[in-house]
């Protein structure tokens, strides 16, 4: 089959062996280009790469599933936790596992999430990463009506934005990108002014960090969404003088019935107008290197890029 590993630290589409293995054997509808997938290209990494993805069945059926395949035995896995099993990196698709950037894939059965009626299959990779922003809300506690500003105008950003505004908060986003700031009012945020109750940052840098730590107000939150790949130093003056906390988020997980994957799949289901605004690019499998191009120069107006196989 086709599928996308990094070759001499570049995006190359090469035939493989087909998937094998315990679990599901899907077929890959689309796949989207995560920041991490940026970053881990210059790894040279020997798996297929990429987590996002939706897919389908043998039968037919549309589905989507947690990229991660956690022991379920450790005390993390049992307390729902399961992001931070004691597997660590090598349980996740794309890192230290066959990733979804192929014709083919294989995940665990319990990782799989039956998508609603309704749901558009070519914007369902977006499950995902929306699923990280739904887990991002969960841990910092947002609740209706409290001001929140997002810092960072990517997809994660964005997709935070939406999580946050399904719990009934208002919702305001900064960007750097005039075409962030306008996917962002398409989605329904305004522009950042004053001080906000939660502050998401989405961008993973050092200035994104400052600008959340500016407009956060005494006493409030920062999520950290973001992956700070190249370390990060903390204001941590203006942290302890205003008694801001500062709360770290990975990935996805579950709060007692309910998974951030599920929350996340209806949402979207929900809400078919995020896919055209978060989604601007896509591509076939076969030009994974454009994409990957185009996924990289935020300039150009990209926000997601998917490949579809």
């Amino acid at each position: 089959m086709r599928a996308v590993r990094c070759v001499e630290g570049a995006p190359t589409v090469l035939d493989v062996p087909a998937p094998q293995g315990p679990g599901v054997e899907l077929e890959v509808v689309t796949a989207g280009i995560c920041g991490s997938d940026l970053h881990l290209m210059q790894w040279n990494l020997p798996f297929v790469a990429g987590h996002e993805f939706a897919a389908r069945l043998r039968d037919g059926t549309l589905v989507v599933a947690e990229p991660i395949a956690p022991c379920r035995e450790c005390d993390r896995c049992r307390l729902g936790d399961y992001n931070l099993c004691e597997r660590g990196p090598a349980m996740v698709m794309g890192v230290g596992r066959e990733g979804v950037m192929a014709e083919r894939c294989v995940v665990p059965a319990d990782a799989l999430v039956r998508l609603p009626a309704g749901t558009v299959a070519k914007d369902a990779s977006l499950v995902e990463p929306l699923a990280v922003g739904v887990h991002g809300v969960r841990r910092g506690g947002i609740r209706a009506g409290e001001r929140v500003a997002v810092v960072g105008g990517g997809s994660l950003g964005q997709l935070a934005l939406v999580a946050a505004q399904a719990v009934g908060a208002p919702v305001d986003l900064e960007a750097r990108h005039e075409h962030q700031r306008e996917a962002a009012a398409r989605l329904g945020a305004g522009r950042v002014e004053g001080e906000y109750a939660v502050v998401i940052e989405a961008a993973g840098s050092q200035s994104a960090l400052h600008r959340a730590v500016e407009v956060c107000r005494p006493g409030g939150r920062i999520v950290l969404l973001g992956t700070y790949w190249d370390g990060l130093n903390l204001p941590a003056q203006s942290i302890a003088l205003r008694e801001i906390d500062l709360i770290p988020s990975s990935m996805y997980a579950r709060s007692g019935p309910s998974r951030d994957f599920d929350v996340a799949a209806a949402i979207l289901a929900h809400r078919p107008e995020v896919g055209p605004a978060v989604i601007t690019h896509r591509f076939p499998l076969d030009a994974a290197a454009e994409a990957f191009a185009a996924a990289s120069d935020r300039s150009s107006g990209a926000i997601k890029v998917v490949l579809e196989p």
